[in-house]
């Protein structure tokens, strides 16, 4: 537990107001703060944006780590000026509250990390049993007619009338029709972070022509040519141009 006063420094009038959160109550600072900003006490941090990095130091953009939506840090200081010192691992990051974060009180900040990751992997857990239903039901499919234009596995589909069909008959999504058009909605993301029921788009150059769905080990599953119909292959058989989570989890 922290027993010292935390402080911050005067916020100026360009500088984006701090929101605090208690149990009770969520309040945003609307004045000009001086003083303590936060009374003696244990505090956490939870970051709202998608990513905020946390930097090595406040006057630095050297990037110590990105931390994502639903990450939870102990604070360790406040710094002034909107930024907060906050534990990660063995060491210590600067954080950029405004716009990115809101700080908690607690009177144990070991049991709200405790408490927040047994949330996390539930959602997680519940998440990976949805992904691998949608990849189950994408697979009965494989052996299929490929047709162009085809916007029904059952019938003859092509790689971006597949994905459609899948995600609106196994998660309930609406995508657009296209595999270009379908490559702008949702969020990318990288190869390291894709998972089972992301969608992966393959191209010449710039332009996108081709689509599949992930389906975890390796490997996709698409409807690739009239030859061969609705199959599975190796995630980077070709090079991928980007990969997109439209699942929103």
């Amino acid at each position: 537990m922290i027993r010292k006063p935390l402080y911050i420094a005067a916020v100026c009038a360009m500088c984006a107001s701090f929101a605090y959160a208690t149990p009770a109550s969520t309040y945003a600072a609307e004045d000009t703060l001086s003083g303590p900003a936060l009374d003696e006490g244990s505090y956490i941090v939870t970051i709202d944006a998608d990513t905020v990095n946390i930097n090595k130091s406040e006057d630095s953009e050297e990037v110590l780590t990105q931390a994502s939506q639903g990450d939870v840090y102990q604070v360790l200081e406040d710094t002034g000026a909107g930024w907060v010192k906050v534990q990660v691992k063995d060491g210590e990051g600067y954080l950029p509250v405004p716009g990115n974060a809101t700080i908690t009180s607690t009177s144990s900040v070991e049991e709200a990390l405790s408490m927040t990751q047994t949330k996390a992997e539930t959602a997680e857990a519940v998440s990976t049993g949805n992904r691998q239903n949608i990849v189950n039901y994408a697979l009965q499919f494989v052996g299929g007619r490929y047709k162009y234009g085809g916007s029904d596995p059952h019938s003859g589909v092509d790689c971006s009338g597949f994905t459609r069909y899948i995600m609106q008959h196994g998660a309930g999504i609406s995508i657009a029709r296209s595999s270009g058009s379908q490559a702008s909605q949702g969020r990318a993301i990288n190869a390291s972070q894709m998972r089972p029921g992301d969608l992966i788009f393959y191209g010449n150059g710039r332009s996108i022509n081709h689509v599949a769905m992930y389906i975890g080990d390796g490997r996709i599953v698409h409807a690739s040519t009239e030859s061969t119909g609705i199959k599975t292959s190796a995630w980077n058989y070709r090079t991928p141009v980007k990969i997109v989570n439209v699942l929103g989890d």
